[in-house]
């Protein structure tokens, strides 16, 4: 490592005594592009080569959770509470509530292989990982292990079936959503006209979208228990009930002026429609927020701060914060998750500075000296604590981290 890069980082150790309550790094063998969460304390990861892939359910350290005498807390690493194998990429993974299985695509049909995670009360190992405690120093601690020959039979991912989409190809895959539902439903398509509600047990067909309109999906999601919308990459977004069969509600794209764009989009949830919002991303950094009932008219836009210069259509993503009044969170476009107050956007665009921007992928990605630096492939809030989120890069670094809002 060049002295630069090592001033940059060791600056960045230093500034996160202060921007950060909490701050863990872990590198995984391989990078994920998929982080999803499978309880309060645990979350799923999976590679996506085009080779044999890892899935794996990691518990979060107990250190995370220790809101007094955080150092006297041992256990500071992740836990490998259940792992298995896949021959196919895991481009996403979505776990249905109420169970212990998760459906995955691998980015290239629009099938999805369905996953039993096995038991609550399985055996843990350390995950091989780097751990910084907010401190000046990084502890690395390495401990290499092959999960097959660790886990025992009860802790194995196994494969127990599959949901056949209604394309045989995509250009990329199927979008997946999910919700509490007895029996276990999950939502999936790859465009606007296949999106269908399917029984995960028997492979039943319950709903489908009616369009004729085969818009490439760029987000789907369950906004409450019946509703639940589909973001299209040409910024369309229909809005439909699953107990309502029939043509949906169709909110045509933001008016452009005339550049062409990637969108991606993003509602907050609530059990009442009138509480939701609908954020709509483009590959431009421009971002528009509306009203989930008129998903058409903006209520407030800005322009973001972002790098423009690279970006995918599997790897950008914006999320409205689950705990947290008007903040969204944005990354894909570089090494940094950016955070946004969406309090201070108005009717006309700005350009909007981020609320806080997690450096941590950006900055320790320079100790590697192959290739492009790190992108970061995804990130996720934590369901319950309100500044908690979790990263992963290109380099294979996932990212715990707790931030602290500068205004207080």
């Amino acid at each position: 490592m060049e002295d630069t890069d090592c001033d940059i980082l060791e600056d960045w150790f230093i500034e996160s005594i202060k921007t950060y309550k909490d701050l863990h790094v872990y590198q995984l063998e391989h990078p994920t592009q998929v982080i999803e969460w499978t309880s309060g304390k645990t979350v799923c990861v999976a590679g996506y080569s085009e080779s044999k892939n890892e899935i794996l359910e990691l518990r979060l350290p107990l250190k995370l959770y220790a809101d007094e005498n955080k150092g006297l807390c041992a256990e500071r690493d992740f836990k490998v509470a259940h792992g298995g194998f896949t021959d196919s990429p895991v481009r996403r993974l979505k776990h249905i509530p109420g169970t212990r299985c998760v459906v995955t695509n691998d980015g290239l049909t629009t099938d999805l292989q369905l996953w039993e995670l096995g038991g609550d009360d399985s055996g843990e190992f350390p995950l091989t990982s780097w751990n910084l405690v907010v401190a000046y120093q990084l502890i690395i601690a390495s401990q290499e292990t092959m999960v097959a020959s660790i886990l025992t039979e009860n802790d194995v991912i196994r494969r127990t079936g599959s949901i056949k989409g209604r394309k045989s190809a995509s250009a990329s895959g199927s979008r997946m959503a999910a919700r509490l539902s007895s029996p276990p439903h999950v939502l999936h398509g790859a465009q606007s006209s296949d999106v269908q509600l399917t029984e995960v047990a028997s492979g039943k067909m319950l709903y489908r979208l009616e369009t004729d309109s085969a818009d490439l999906l760029s987000a789907l999601q369950f906004v409450n228990d019946t509703i639940f919308l589909a973001g299209c990459c040409n910024g369309c977004v229909y809005v439909a009930d699953t107990r309502k069969p029939g043509a949906p509600q169709l909110s045509p794209p933001p008016p452009s002026s005339g550049e062409s764009s990637l969108w991606w989009t993003d509602a907050s949830t609530s059990p009442h429609v009138s509480s939701c919002r609908v954020v709509r991303l483009s590959s431009s950094g421009r971002a528009v927020v509306s009203d989930l009932r008129n998903p058409g008219e903006a209520v407030s836009q800005a322009q973001l701060d972002v790098q423009t210069r690279r970006c995918s259509l599997d790897h950008v993503s914006v999320s409205w914060a689950p705990a947290l009044n008007d903040c969204v969170s944005v990354s894909g476009f570089s090494g940094l998750v950016q955070l946004y107050s969406t309090s201070a956007w108005r009717l006309e665009p700005q350009d909007a500075r981020p609320l806080f921007q997690h450096r941590g992928h950006a900055v320790s990605s320079q100790q590697n000296d192959e290739g492009a630096p790190a992108f970061v492939t995804s990130h996720v809030w934590h369901p319950e604590r309100p500044r908690t989120l979790l990263s992963a890069a290109s380099d294979g670094s996932v990212h715990v981290w707790d931030w602290v809002d500068p205004d207080r």
